[in-house]
């Protein structure tokens, strides 16, 4: 019985031991700061990316929106000779199809030619609105991971000097720095890396569809100054 007391008493104490270690955890926070200096960089790419995926989503998203009946009602006016009528619907219409359609509108009367020629120009000044920023993003996208790499091979550094530093006597608390900063860059670069890089990829799609808007309405008013007067 002596024993058995003994044995559960060793065991209580070595459990109360091991608890503390075992509920002490690390906040977001403090697994960041262990990533050494090479965080800040990758912090203010993430500051980047969140700001550009925010602001040109809203905007992209805004010229996107359009009036389905917004080309027929241009077609109406145009076919019934009431070009003011068109010009003011345009100008009242917050789209880049609708800045498209009145500068091809100011040009009627010009060889088609010429109306082509200024559509399509302020048709790549508009796209060229829309992509504002994406070339950023897609550098963060591409620097973070690299910035995580670099902090990986610092870390690492850290770690073997340490260690030379040591002698014959290391103690694995010698290393955690460095390796605390190898994998931690390394994971917070991959993670605003690809966050960025799927962001710039479904930004690009959406100023896709909206070029295709923008083209199919071009033509569309292209057809309508060739078709033969009423």
């Amino acid at each position: 019985m002596s024993i058995l007391l003994q044995i559960t008493t060793a065991a209580t104490d070595s459990l109360a031991a091991v608890a503390p270690a075992t509920e002490e955890s690390l906040s977001l926070f403090d697994l960041a700061l262990k990533g050494g200096p090479i965080m800040v960089p990758i912090a203010l790419c993430s500051v980047i990316a969140v700001y550009i995926i925010f602001e040109r989503y809203f905007s992209i998203r805004k010229s996107a929106k359009d009036d389905p009946n917004f080309m027929n009602n241009i077609r109406d006016f145009i076919s019934n000779g009431n070009i003011d009528a068109a010009r003011s619907l345009c100008r009242n219409t917050d789209s880049p199809i609708a800045r498209m359609i009145e500068k091809g509108i100011s040009r009627i009367g010009k060889p088609l030619s010429d109306i082509e020629k200024a559509i399509e120009n302020i048709g790549n000044i508009e796209v060229v609105k829309m992509e504002k920023g994406l070339s950023l993003l897609a550098t963060v996208a591409g620097a973070a991971p690299m910035l995580g790499f670099l902090g990986t091979v610092t870390g690492m550094i850290k770690a073997f000097y340490n260690m030379s530093k040591a002698g014959k006597t290391i103690d694995i608390s010698l290393l955690s720095g460095g390796m605390y900063e190898a994998m931690v860059t390394t994971v917070a670069g991959l993670i605003v890396g690809i966050f960025a890089l799927v962001a710039y990829n479904l930004l690009t799609a959406m100023v896709e569809k909206v070029v295709f808007k923008m083209e199919t309405s071009s033509i569309e008013f292209m057809d309508l100054l060739q078709e033969p007067a009423k």
